[in-house]
């Protein structure tokens, strides 16, 4: 029997809303630059129907998560599994290849797979580009065995799409490669994930390694004094005591009579933002499964400016994520087997993936005092009549990069407080 050699990929991202400092931002020249390469139409999740469906690749994960553990919180980084893949391809050839990239909603009869990993490497220049008071940092780490020689080929492809970094590991001691891997995602995440490797095979050669930490400031925060304690319905049955942050302003919102429920734009210093779903009660099923690219496309084109007292409960959750077992369920199951051909990385069959593992972590608060006090001179307009929007039931959230149109982070929070 053909002996094989185990593959690990370990994918972490970490969200926060806090304080962050000034630094110069990124603008339209990214931007033309992204649009000009030829690379904006594949990893474009834009609304325009050019490019790829690779923008649903987020509502597919998103939903298998949802079917695995239908009442629970979900929180995942898209952006970190696809590059995490997309840069395990550079090394895929065959059918293996395919289902990568199919799987992420790549149509390979009509675009390159050069032309993939060149709009990647385009999208990790644009969002490791300093912002306006938006902490951004996407990597990819690449640990190989002391005794395992990749093709000069692969490594030079991994580095030049993806600025992935070499580290040298010893597998055969899988409690000290276990602790240097937990100390590098450790430090890249700003202490915020710790020992996130569980255990690895002795006979592991190779650990892929994306994270994304990503650190934001509303750009209008909520006042800390605002903060009071209210119900929050997990179910229409049970109620938990959560702090709810409230804030009464302009935002955009639009509320859908057809999938009955309230979609609210939030914007944060920068370029980014997050999007509030708010379904009815009882029709978070009816709204999760018309989460496509359309359906968010025709959310944001229907926004309108609004006087709105928001209620929005603080969160700390975490989703965590066995990434083999939902894949597998959206068509990528070779690259799992000993059909595996990742012969592009060494030269030879006998290469598979046994652990594809993702943690992300979510907390959003009022963002400190400084920042509420440096706002409170806007809220100076005269009052219109306002509209009450309480998120206190479940609701799903986007985080997104507005130059990119990337969805960054997505979760249903379920329980604000079940970390």
């Amino acid at each position: 029997m053909k002996p094989f050699t185990f593959l690990c990929l370990v994918l972490v991202g970490l969200y926060a809303v806090a304080n962050c400092h000034h630094i110069s931002g990124k603008h339209k020249d990214e931007k033309e630059l992204l649009e000009h390469s030829g690379a904006y139409d594949i990893i474009n999740q834009g609304c325009p129907t050019r490019g790829s469906s690779y923008a649903d690749f987020t509502f597919s994960f998103y939903k298998q998560a949802m079917l695995q553990e239908p009442n629970k919180n979900i929180f995942f980084s898209p952006i970190s599994i696809s590059t995490a893949f997309a840069m395990l391809a550079v090394g895929a050839k065959s059918t293996t290849l395919n289902q990568i990239f199919v799987g992420m909603g790549f149509n390979l009869t009509e675009v390159q797979v050069e032309d993939i990993h060149e709009g990647f490497h385009h999208l990790l220049y644009m969002l490791n580009k300093p912002d306006n008071e938006i902490e951004i940092s996407l990597g990819n780490a690449l640990f190989t065995d002391r005794g395992f020689k990749p093709l000069e080929k692969f490594l030079n492809d991994i580095k030049g799409f993806y600025e992935a970094e070499f580290l040298s590991s010893n597998f055969h001691n899988p409690s000290e490669a276990k602790k240097q891997i937990n100390d590098y995602v450790e430090k890249k995440t700003h202490g915020k994930i710790q020992n996130f490797l569980g255990s690895l095979d002795p006979s592991t050669v190779m650990v892929l390694v994306n994270y994304i930490y990503f650190k934001a400031s509303w750009e209008n925060p909520f006042a800390p004094i605002q903060t009071s304690e209210e119900d929050f319905f997990v179910d229409v049955k049970t109620p938990i005591k959560v702090n709810m942050m409230r804030q009464e302003g302009e935002y955009e919102s639009y509320y859908d009579k057809q999938l009955f429920c309230e979609v609210v734009q939030i914007p944060y210093h920068g370029t980014a933002e997050a999007i509030l779903i708010l379904p009815d009660n009882g029709k978070m099923k009816q709204v999760e499964n018309a989460l496509v690219k359309e359906t968010v496309c025709k959310w944001r084109k229907s926004l309108k400016t609004r006087r709105i007292n928001l209620h929005l409960p603080r969160v700390s959750v975490t989703g965590s994520y066995d990434i083999q077992q939902l894949f597998e369920k959206m068509g990528i199951t070779e690259v799992f087997s000993s059909n595996a051909d990742l012969s592009g990385i060494n030269g030879a069959h006998g290469l598979q993936v046994t652990k594809a593992v993702h943690k992300a972590l979510l907390k959003v608060h009022e963002n400190g005092t400084e920042a509420a006090a440096a706002t409170a001179i806007i809220i100076s307009k005269v009052h219109q009549p306002s509209v009450t929007i309480k998120f206190n039931r479940p609701f799903i959230m986007l985080i997104v990069d507005k130059t990119s149109a990337i969805t960054l982070f997505m979760g249903k929070i379920v329980n604000p407080i079940e970390n």
